[in-house]
């Protein structure tokens, strides 16, 4: 399984269980054993900390691909830019030479 699709199913997954905290806090208030001010706050506090946690994997993940690109020596998007400015500019050159010469 690709790294994306593991990532993808995690991010489905945790919207399932937010789903399911929601309709649980919904139906302890039903039930009486939460008022509506308590459970609001309750899914409230869920759902902060499960973005929270959502970011902090995000980020984890940013980091181990930038460290495991890093270490298979690619070229950031950043130098090939710079790769293609450089050709740009040399192209330029080179026509204005042959434009001298013939």
């Amino acid at each position: 399984m690709a790294i994306f699709e593991i990532i993808r199913n995690a991010m489905l997954l945790g919207f399932g269980v937010q789903e399911k905290v929601r309709e649980f806090v919904d139906e302890v208030v039903k039930k009486g054993e939460l008022s509506e001010s308590q459970g609001a706050k309750l899914v409230k506090e869920w759902t902060e900390k499960a973005e929270k946690n959502t970011e902090d994997i995000s980020n984890s993940l940013n980091d181990l691909l930038k460290k495991t690109i890093d270490k298979m020596k690619l070229p950031s998007k950043e130098d090939l830019d710079k790769m293609n400015v450089q050709i740009t500019e040399l192209t330029e050159r080179i026509k204005k030479l042959e434009e001298q010469k013939g």
